[in-house]
């Protein structure tokens, strides 16, 4: 009877988790959040647990954390933007007991009083991937130095124009996310314009969507064809960029960019589809952040600050000056399917 009892509550305590919105990777059971007692419970919360760079993501928090003795459950909202479902996974994390959380938040605002709660609980909190603002809402941040990657896409294309005027288009993400935010400015600098230039012949939201990137570009060349530059704030944008410039027959005299570094980006840059993609490592923050949550169980020394994670620029078709790698290296070191 005593186990039929235990096995009901274990059944609805997975239930509870389930009907928040939360996806359960595994879970341990409750403690003391705070570290320095030398046992590292690890949390990850993602903003999905389908996109392919969070399944890296999560893939690889797992295997560190099982390499390095660490307890680990992943939870993830619904959907990008699931701001309500971050904060249940932080909620159902911290009485699990976790004395780390690793997140990437939907929102660079939505969970911070989730945040503030679990870190004076004496949780260790560490973005992944995404800042939050202010960044000192958490302990510190693992990620992409996203202005830098935006930096280097602007510096290659104004590279590959090899002295020509630009004209431009820019296929952006969600406007006033921090991720948008830092690309497009990035870019910008990378290609010496402002937001002000006549350089720029159009602009489109596309809220990281093929969809909504193919025909934001189909409605910008309705205006005007006269173009030689586009930049992408990611890969899904560039293929949806690409299928609108194709129908056109514009794409042999297109400089086209993007940023990510996906397996499937880096073979898009091998097939043609735009000249070059700016890789981020989300297997690097992922390790990076379990190591940090190991420290903080055995010790209580907690990280801080911006940790740059590092980005590559890759093409096949390289330009002096511009530091790159090329498609074979692209594809050994990319996340998701090979």
């Amino acid at each position: 009877m005593r186990q039929r009892s235990l096995a009901a509550l274990a059944m609805a305590a997975a239930l509870a988790v389930t009907s928040a919105g939360c996806t359960v990777e595994r879970h341990w059971g409750g403690g003391s959040n705070a570290g320095g007692g030398g046992k590292a419970k690890v949390g990850l919360v993602t903003k999905t647990d389908t996109n392919p760079y969070f399944v890296e993501l999560r893939a690889a928090a797992k295997a560190a954390a099982e390499a390095n003795g660490a307890e680990f459950s992943a939870l993830a909202g619904q959907f990008d933007g699931d701001n309500d479902g971050q904060v249940r996974a932080i909620e159902n994390l911290m009485q699990q007991g976790a004395n780390t959380i690793l997140i990437t938040p939907s929102s660079s605002t939505g969970v911070l009083d989730a945040i503030d709660r679990a870190r004076k609980a004496g949780v260790l909190v560490i973005a992944l991937d995404t800042a939050t603002e202010p960044a000192t809402a958490v302990d510190a941040t693992f990620a992409t130095d996203n202005f830098e990657a935006g930096r280097q896409q602007g510096a290659y294309v104004k590279a590959a124009l090899a002295g020509k005027p630009p004209k431009l288009f820019m296929v952006d993400g969600t406007a006033g996310s921090t991720v948008d935010t830092q690309r497009h400015t990035g870019f910008l600098k990378g290609i010496g314009l402002t937001d002000a230039s006549p350089e720029i012949k159009g602009k489109t939201p596309a809220n990281g969507d093929q969809s909504l990137a193919q025909q934001g570009v189909e409605n910008l060349l309705q205006r005007t064809t006269d173009i030689n530059a586009v930049y992408t704030m990611n890969e899904p944008m560039g293929r949806g960029t690409y299928a609108a410039l194709q129908a056109r027959g514009l794409v042999d005299r297109i400089v086209m960019g993007s940023i990510d570094g996906g397996c499937e980006g880096v073979k898009n840059v091998r097939d043609g589809q735009y000249a070059a993609t700016v890789m981020q490592f989300p297997k690097k923050m992922a390790e990076q952040g379990v190591l940090a949550a190991v420290e903080y169980a055995k010790t209580g020394k907690k990280p801080s600050g911006f940790v740059n994670t590092g980005s590559a620029v890759i093409t096949d078709k390289p330009i002096p000056g511009v530091e790159s790698q090329d498609s074979k290296w692209g594809l050994e070191n990319c996340w998701g399917t090979k």
